[in-house]
């Protein structure tokens, strides 16, 4: 149940107590929008690269900007994350709850690297609200929930709202009625000394502050969480878009049934979609740059990709990995 699937669909409505039946839409590899304290987020499988994939061309997202993953419980969300004694008192304060802390990555975690944009930190968030923490726990999975709107668009509050803006566009919406903060997460990074405050939200920074006992920092640096500007992941080697030929000795990153020529040269080829599914190559473009790195070489050629739909965010992707390195 893939929400990059051919459109058009139905979109259904599900009500509050149909928490069961919304978590098997998720656990399909499906997208769906459910109530939180904060806003509506829409929902989808943060372990499965395909299933993040279908949130972004939903949404109509045009860069891979870092998703923030959802458990139902403190707990839960210890075991993806590497959290320090700020992010532990901050936790036991404010989760569950409208905070989202921002954590080195637990490599036993299964969170996808698309989620996670490819970053070696993940963002991580305990809501507080009742419907969203039944669904969590029937889900049984991290879920990434960005606001379940069109990207540039207003977040919803409501059912309507997300319909107004997604109806069609992805599986189901749970109506869990208004929501109660109106306004997104705070968003802390904790990955050194201070904190950084990355987005304001929910929770006020002088509530926070007053609990770590010192200002937060501000984040000038890499986009690490929702709502930032900067570059992302980079692989080591230089890589060379829109190639129509592989030189020797070059990784060769290919899209579709046919292959520039040259490929035979290459001391790695890696097919994102050789069907040309731009959702399969979305998930698997972080997975072969690492691959790309791992191989040792010193150039990546990337064959090209259509620039529609989720092509967009690819070469987007694409183009930050290619530009020149300080």
């Amino acid at each position: 149940m893939n929400s990059a699937a051919a459109s058009p669909r139905v979109t259904r409505r599900l009500r509050p107590d149909q928490t069961a039946e919304a978590a098997a839409i998720l656990s399909a590899g499906g997208t769906l929008a459910f109530p939180t304290e904060t806003v509506y987020g829409l929902g989808a499988d943060a372990t499965s690269g395909e299933a993040v994939a279908g949130v972004y061309a939903a949404k109509n997202r045009p860069r891979f900007n870092p998703l923030i993953s959802h458990l139902p419980d403190a707990g839960a969300a210890f075991a993806h994350g590497v959290f320090n004694a700020d992010a532990r008192r901050l936790a036991d304060a404010f989760w569950p709850g409208p905070l989202t802390l921002v954590v080195p990555f637990a490599e036993s975690s299964a969170i996808s690297d698309l989620a996670r944009a490819g970053l070696p930190s993940v963002a991580l968030r305990v809501p507080r609200h009742a419907i969203a923490r039944e669904l969590l726990r029937a889900a049984s999975r991290p879920i990434v929930a960005p606001s379940a709107n069109r990207s540039g668009h207003v977040s919803p509050t409501t059912a309507a709202h997300v319909l107004a803006d997604l109806d069609g566009a992805i599986d189901a919406v749970l109506d869990g009625g208004a929501t109660e903060v109106g306004v997104e997460s705070t968003i802390i990074a904790c990955l050194g000394d201070p904190p950084q405050l990355l987005r304001a939200g929910g929770v006020p920074r002088d509530q926070i502050e007053k609990l770590l006992g010192r200002p937060l920092g501000v984040s000038e640096g890499a986009i690490i969480a929702p709502g930032m500007l900067a570059s992302h992941y980079a692989p080591a080697a230089a890589l060379r878009l829109d190639a129509v030929e592989i030189k020797p000795g070059e990784a060769a990153l290919l899209f579709g049934p046919h292959a520039p020529a040259g490929v035979e040269r290459a001391k790695l080829a890696i097919n994102l979609s050789p069907k040309g599914d731009l959702a399969e190559a979305a998930s698997r473009l972080f997975a072969a740059l690492r691959e790309c790195d791992a191989a040792g070489v010193a150039a990546i050629a990337v064959a090209p990709i259509p620039d529609h739909g989720l092509g967009e965010a690819i070469r987007d992707r694409l183009i930050r990995a290619a530009a020149p390195r300080s």
